[in-house]
């Protein structure tokens, strides 16, 4: 029996283009609420008095909230059912950005945030999870995993557009009520979604804790190292609390666990082992860190207004749908996914090398538009066949854990990475020379983990889609 079937009797499933349309628009609100928040942190810190020292949780508690809950959100699609959880997180999301939209302190707003991230971390598997086992293995999925993927990336770059917009031209507060209609409609068209089978057994509430606070101390202790250093003892304090989490996490699942998080037989396959660490070093280039370093050039170095900012990250997100929905799954069945991950990797790693150079006097075609066709075309080009990687082969009782766990690991690669980034590159602010230099720094760690993702994909088992 598969999540299409329920009580014993098959489900009539939904029209494959509406699933579709439902988990892409979906991916895509949880995508943009990544970085829509990033062009607006000015004004935002201005109408509600924020502190320097408090302003980062404001994409901060997204970031962490999504990244803590994700295996849990994978897990609980594999034992509510898909279209339930599915349903339940487009809500929680929804009503979390209309409170997030109102609030009227500072408080008020990282907590709205932090909902905001459970609810996209429950949200976002399900997505994956519908996907995955609605398609079959094949072109098919293949189709329908590029689309994701392509909304996934686009949605990052499309954050800071329509960040941008609707901070000009309307005010702050736009940026997170409009997903409150948008939430509405989808929760609508959800119900001709299949509800999905109930499985026995419940979710592992010592792992899922375990799993979160360790990856959010985890972050926390990164982004205390720039401004209070490694030898810190609250930086210490929470890298050492973050350790003995993860391994505390990691001995619940394997020994006490009925029904864990984690299912050990999921990380003895070696695309889903592999791949997912790779994952997490492609999370740390193209997830919240290129986004956030990028906006810092372009706002604080080139003085680009937040509407500028935001159609600046244009190009990136044609380029990168373009790729790939048209290219990448056309390529897919010619050549070995290994050697599209490769090539991708190592023609994002030019864009990051070229984006390193940037200094103030680049201007925009030469400081991000020129490096943006490389980073992009990269981009397009590894990540349908990576995510494709490490999804095949999987149970369909697992679907959800394998999604919770790619998710995690490109979200915690994302937030990891800004933290890191942000610690190595502190203390380099005050002018714009001052800017583009730490910038620069940044964008040539992450030319170098590509070049080591390039590398590591050599390690994954061989793919290629039937003709």
């Amino acid at each position: 029996m598969t999540s299409w079937e329920l009580a014993g009797a098959r489900v009539r499933p939904a029209p494959a283009g509406l699933v579709l349309a439902l988990a892409c628009a979906a991916q895509f609100m949880v995508v943009l609420d990544v970085s829509v928040v990033n062009v607006a942190l000015p004004a935002i810190q201005s109408a509600l008095g924020f502190g320097d020292a408090g302003l980062p949780w404001v994409a901060g508690a997204y970031t962490l909230a999504f990244a803590g809950f994700l295996l849990s959100g994978g897990r609980l699609a594999d034992l509510r059912g898909a279209g339930r959880v599915f349903t339940a997180g487009i809500a929680l999301f929804s009503v979390a950005s209309l409170a997030g939209g109102l609030a009227a302190d500072p408080g008020l707003l990282i907590a709205a945030r932090a909902g905001q991230g459970l609810g996209a971390a429950v949200l976002a598997p399900a997505t994956l999870t519908i996907l995955t086992t609605r398609f079959p293995e094949g072109p098919r999925r293949t189709r329908a995993l590029a689309t994701w993927t392509a909304v996934s990336l686009a949605g990052g770059a499309a954050g800071n557009l329509v960040g941008g917009a609707l901070a000009d031209l309307f005010s702050w507060r736009a940026i997170l009520l409009v997903n409150v209609p948008i939430g509405a409609v989808a929760i609508v068209l959800a119900r001709r979604l299949p509800a999905g089978e109930r499985r026995a057994g419940r979710l592992h509430l010592p792992g899922a804790a375990s799993a979160t606070a360790g990856l959010a101390l985890l972050a926390y202790g990164l982004m205390q190292a720039g401004p209070r250093g490694w030898d810190d003892p609250v930086t210490a304090g929470a890298l050492a609390a973050s350790v003995a989490l993860l391994a505390a996490f990691a001995l619940v699942e394997t020994r006490r666990a009925a029904v864990p998080l984690l299912p050990p037989r999921l990380l003895r396959l070696r695309a889903v082992s592999a791949g997912n660490a790779i994952m997490l070093l492609t999370g740390a280039c193209f997830q919240v860190p290129m986004w956030y370093f990028l906006t810092l050039y372009m706002q604080d170095v080139l003085q680009l207004s937040a509407l500028r900012t935001g159609l600046g990250f244009l190009p990136h997100t044609l380029l990168t749908m373009i790729v790939g929905l048209r290219v990448t799954p056309w390529l897919m069945r010619r050549l070995d996914d290994r050697t599209l991950i490769a090539a991708g990797a190592l023609i994002a790693a030019g864009g990051f090398l070229w984006q390193s150079t940037a200094t103030a006097a680049s201007g925009y075609a030469g400081g991000v538009l020129g490096p943006a066709v490389l980073m992009s075309a990269g981009g397009g080009l590894l990540n349908t066949p990576l995510t494709t990687t490490v999804t095949s082969g999987v149970p369909a009782a697992d679907a959800g854990a394998a999604s919770g766990l790619m998710n995690t690991a490109k979200q915690a690669g994302g937030a990891l990475g800004l933290a890191a980034l942000t610690a190595a590159t502190a203390g380099h602010g005050g002018t714009a020379r001052a800017l583009a230099g730490a910038c620069g720094h940044a964008f040539l760690i992450m030319a170098v983990t590509l070049g080591a993702v390039a590398v590591l994909s050599l390690t994954l088992p061989a793919r290629r889609d039937a003709a």
